[in-house]
């Protein structure tokens, strides 16, 4: 038997050196789950094959490239990344970004030079994200809030949604920016086309009625199927009513984008714009299905797989792609555990390329039109915006702030905002930490209580803890709560010892602060003291000689220790002044 488990750690560790760092997502294989997870697969393309369609009339490109967000990119994500559950594939955050910054620039959309720059993009995400994983960045994630991402996924959902409201009238868009947009839509309400409207309509009933009936029921691919085949047979094109028109069936073309090293430049900043919200999204969804499912996934592997997907995108002739948490939300209520369901998808993408997209040259416009806005109305969490307003209403301003700044101003406006708000409350918890002395109650426990004059351990004793590490940014609010703390007291204090349990660091400005404050303690006949130091960080206080300057013997592991030291010596004190 021992050796017959030895054997097995053997071939165990053996799997795991050759599983790494490739098809994580994909063993070990589950022989009773491949079933389940095909069919999730089909699933999966049965709702997203509308879905990346549609995407395609936010990002200006032909509808056939959003096919191809399906394909490449997604098997190579399956074989590279960690996640068993993140689908890789277009994403409407990243494509209305990507709109946005080419038009800003004054490109016009569904041309060749376009179609080209949104590869690019692509591709020098792609980049931005392998140089992430080599430098291990994958922890940058970390720094975007969850409420500024609901925030500023809310506010890409208001800015779809009214951008798809032209294409649901059948009227001409323009305008730059929503409310330029919606302001051309209304003085342009008298030319609207009532027969595209009625389709609209109709396919947004279709949708609703499906998730409302049957849920897991693909309503999209029905009103795909239904219109394009109505569109075919009343020769809809002909009668006013715009349509797809020619879609290029087989496989993608491969190769570099027709570009220059100018360009790369010109899109650098979208290509970082994008690069941050792969990284957070992805992150995000590939951490909540993991936790779920009590999987495991390494955020610096899906970084090889993100990066490399989206230049698999660059050079197959399509665009950026973005873990989808719409699309991870499809494979996981259609039963899928695995990459398995995400490589059938892309079977079923490939058979439609090479065989049915001659039927998808009658599909209307409305019907995308009407899809993409059902998309943008689903990321505006209505849900998370309110549980923010009823458990944190000053973060949920915060989140306000970041949709009213997408909507308003734009996708990367809002990103950078959402960037700066997110370090912003990160700094402000550390700039203002709480704080407060700790006391003993009646059965002989640590308690901790609020930072208020006359509170002691014991007579004479403060023990005051700070909740952060010290630095520039802080240590003067430090120094004045303790400096208050002893000039405010009703009974005079002895010793004021710094419970430094929470404090990880200490950088040069607030060793500067706390020498002062020694100093100042001293003058008044008060001793400074610091409890439950790490032995890690000694060697900081000694290299900026607060050790020599507090004394080694005010220096102590524990409370116990410190508050032994303080009786020992108690007696021997007079009362101390006043600062």
């Amino acid at each position: 038997m021992p050796r017959t488990d030895r054997n097995t750690d053997k071939r165990t560790t053996t799997a795991q050196r050759w599983r790494f760092p490739l098809l994580q997502g994909l063993l070990p294989f589950d022989k009773a789950r491949l079933g389940p997870d095909i069919m999730a697969g089909i699933t999966l393309a049965a709702l997203g094959i509308p879905e990346v369609m549609g995407y395609t009339k936010i990002i200006g490109t032909p509808v056939v490239t959003g096919l191809y967000t399906l394909l490449l990119p997604v098997l190579v994500f399956a074989v590279l990344g960690s996640s068993r559950h993140l689908v890789v594939s277009a994403d409407s955050a990243t494509a209305a970004m990507v709109a946005a910054g080419l038009v800003s620039l004054s490109f016009t959309a569904n041309t060749p030079r376009y179609v080209a720059l949104t590869s690019l993009v692509g591709m020098v995400a792609g980049g931005v994200l392998l140089l992430a994983r080599i430098l291990r960045l994958g922890f940058l994630a970390d720094f975007l809030s969850r409420t500024v991402l609901v925030g500023f996924l809310s506010g890409v959902g208001v800015q779809v949604a009214f951008g798809e409201l032209p294409g649901m009238l059948g009227i001409e868009k323009g305008g730059h920016g929503v409310v330029q947009q919606l302001l051309f839509t209304f003085d342009h309400l008298p030319e609207m086309h009532q027969a595209t409207l009625f389709i609209a309509l109709a396919v947004l009933a279709i949708i609703v009625g499906s998730e409302v009936l049957t849920p897991r029921f693909p309503g999209a691919l029905l009103a795909v199927i239904g219109m394009t085949v109505a569109s075919a047979y009343f020769h809809w094109g002909e009668n006013g009513i715009k349509i797809v028109g020619e879609v290029p069936g087989g496989l993608p073309h491969l190769g570099l984008p027709e570009v220059t090293w100018g360009d790369v430049k010109l899109i650098l900043p979208i290509a970082l714009s994008c690069f941050i919200v792969i990284l957070a999204q992805s992150a995000a969804t590939s951490r909540a299905y993991a936790l779920r499912y009590r999987d495991q996934f390494n955020q610096n592997v899906d970084l090889v797989g993100l990066s490399l997907a989206n230049v698999v995108a660059g050079c197959s002739s399509t665009f950026v792609v973005n873990g989808s948490p719409t699309k991870t939300a499809m494979v996981d209520g259609a039963g899928g555990r695995s990459q398995w369901s995400h490589l059938t998808t892309a079977v079923v993408v490939l058979l439609v390329l090479l065989f049915l997209t001659k039927p998808l040259s009658f599909l209307p416009n409305a019907v995308l039109s009407a899809i993409v806005f059902m998309v943008g109305v689903k990321l505006v969490d209505y849900r998370g915006l309110a549980d923010i307003r009823r458990k944190m209403p000053q973060e949920f301003a915060v989140a306000l702030a970041t949709a009213a700044t997408v909507i308003l101003f734009g996708v990367e406006d809002g990103i950078i905002l959402a960037v700066v708000l997110s370090l912003l409350q990160h700094v402000r918890r550390s700039y203002r930490p709480r704080a407060g002395v700790i006391v003993r109650d009646d059965v002989d426990h640590w308690r901790l209580e609020e930072a208020a004059p006359g509170r002691m351990i014991e007579p004479g004793l403060v023990m005051f803890w700070f909740g952060s590490d010290l630095y520039y940014a802080n240590a003067g609010f430090f120094a004045a709560q303790a400096r208050g703390i002893v000039r405010e007291s009703p009974t005079p204090v002895r010793w004021f010892v710094i419970d430094c349990g929470a404090i990880t660091g200490i950088d040069y400005s607030a060793g500067r602060a706390l020498a002062d404050l020694q100093q100042d303690l001293a003058q008044a006949g008060i001793v400074l003291a610091l409890a439950r130091v790490q032995e890690r960080h000694q060697g900081d206080l000694e290299q900026m000689g607060l050790t020599k300057l507090i004394g080694e013997n005010r220096l102590f592991d524990s409370r116990h220790e410190c508050l032994q030291a303080y009786r020992l010596e108690v007696e021997t004190k007079g009362p101390p002044a006043k600062l």
